[in-house]
């Protein structure tokens, strides 16, 4: 059963994964106020919980090659189940899609892509984004300069 109650120790466990998931448990349980056992004890509740869904490694985009961030507006022919489904599906296939959201206003889907540059960006839309299930219209935004990105989530809302 997820829990659907965090305390401020699970609050502060949270919030230092989020800046630093490489920390140790005995680096974690010192920064949270407990000792190492309860610490342990509380993060495997967590991400049993699935308040924790994994642990990955942030990569710069422009250091590995993908200095081209898109945003693609994609509308669908038709709103049926089917039609949804099958793109969902075809999307997640897509690796260059890092995240795709359904959302309400003149699109249906909105993707955000990496690619190495523009040229990258033409092939995908060719050869991939244009043969996607349903696609009635797809609209591209580039990115100029990220701001903020990946940062953590805000916390303060949980229940107590």
């Amino acid at each position: 059963m997820p829990r659907t109650r965090f305390d401020a120790i699970d609050r502060r466990i949270l919030a230092a994964l989020q800046r630093d998931a490489r920390l140790t448990n005995v680096q974690l349980a010192d920064e949270v106020g407990l000792s190492p056992s309860p610490c342990l004890r509380r993060v495997r509740l967590l991400e049993e919980a699935g308040a924790i869904r994994g642990y990955h490694a942030a990569l710069d985009r422009q250091t590995v090659g993908l200095g081209l961030t898109v945003f693609v507006g994609v509308k669908v022919e038709r709103h049926r189940d089917a039609d949804a489904d099958a793109l969902r599906q075809a999307v997640v296939a897509v690796p260059e899609v890092v995240s795709c959201h359904l959302v309400s206003g003149d699109v249906d889907f909105l993707l955000q892509i990496v690619v190495p540059d523009l040229a990258g960006y033409e092939r995908l839309l060719l050869d991939t984004l244009l043969r996607l299930p349903g696609v009635a219209d797809i609209r591209s935004s580039f990115a100029i300069q990220t701001v903020k990105a990946d940062g953590p989530l805000p916390l303060d809302h949980l229940p107590n």
